[in-house]
């Protein structure tokens, strides 16, 4: 694997180029962002600027996102060669996630082992209805607890786009069991997300057959690369299927208050 090769393929398709049909795409001199209705997630994906403006660009893009008064979130990727950008972060108010970084790993689905190419045999069924989504917060309040029902809202809105999102639950007894998802934006790379087992169903290779189906289905389509963010949980389970690391990602999210935040950036920074 040509790291250096797949992470320039990988900025271009999923950060610079990168579209999500429930979000405005805005690239400046100095970053892309995205934009959502409230209360959706807007998020720094690209950051242009070097270590010398870096105050600046944080100062500006904080009196655009400030007066929102929505969640944003600053993504910062080891390989951008940034080393301020997180310290520069915490100072204007972000601060990292709860679950900390996670590492990007990739894999080559056409050189990938064999086995994850095998028929699968746990009980696996594709969900394509809002009504099905039923069953992937089932299983996301018996793992995390709470009520889950953003899945309707957001899985539900990108069901209705032909071919860009696939979710699977894996059943026993007729129960759903472990859920994951994966979508297909335009480029080399396919996207995993989620991977969550209810507990009492764990260490019965249902994540592994998931992962299988998944694959199965990316190498069908066409797509190159599979890739996914993982976790202390997760790394582990991929990397043993051959997904090797990438680049590594930390979440910035800002805390800081409104008034706050707009009365000290600089007045000219205010646009």
């Amino acid at each position: 694997m040509n790291k250096h090769n797949i992470l320039v393929r990988y900025d271009k398709d999923l950060r610079l180029r990168m579209l999500y049909p429930e979000a405005r795409k805005e690239i400046t001199g100095d970053v892309v962002r995205f934009v959502r209705q409230t209360p959706g997630m807007n998020f720094v994906s690209f950051t242009f600027a070097n270590e010398h403006s870096l105050e600046r660009v944080i100062d500006k893009e904080l009196a655009y996102f400030a007066p929102m008064a929505q969640p944003f979130t600053w993504k910062v990727y080891e390989h951008d060669l940034l080393p301020s950008l997180k310290a520069k972060l915490d100072a204007r108010g972000f601060a990292e996630e709860d679950d900390g970084p996670a590492d990007v790993m990739v894999l080559d689905v056409n050189n990938a082992p064999a086995d994850l190419f095998q028929p699968v045999k746990a009980d696996i069924r594709r969900i394509t209805t809002r009504e099905g989504l039923k069953d992937i917060v089932q299983v996301l309040d018996a793992v995390y607890g709470g009520s889950n029902t953003w899945v309707y809202e957001r899985l539900g809105l990108h069901l209705q786009y032909k071919d860009y999102l696939s979710v699977y639950a894996a059943y026993v007894d007729d129960r759903p069991a472990s859920i994951a998802w994966t979508y297909f934006p335009r480029g080399a790379f396919a996207t995993l997300f989620a991977g969550f087992t209810v507990p009492q169903y764990r260490k019965q290779g249902l994540y592994t057959n998931l992962l299988s189906t998944r694959l199965t289905e990316i190498r069908t389509r066409g797509y190159q690369f599979a890739v996914v963010e993982t976790g202390d949980m997760s790394r582990p389970i991929v990397a043993k299927h051959g997904f090797q690391q990438l680049t590594t990602v930390w979440n910035y999210q800002w805390q800081g208050k409104l008034q706050e935040a707009v009365a000290s950036i600089p007045e000219a920074e205010a646009v």
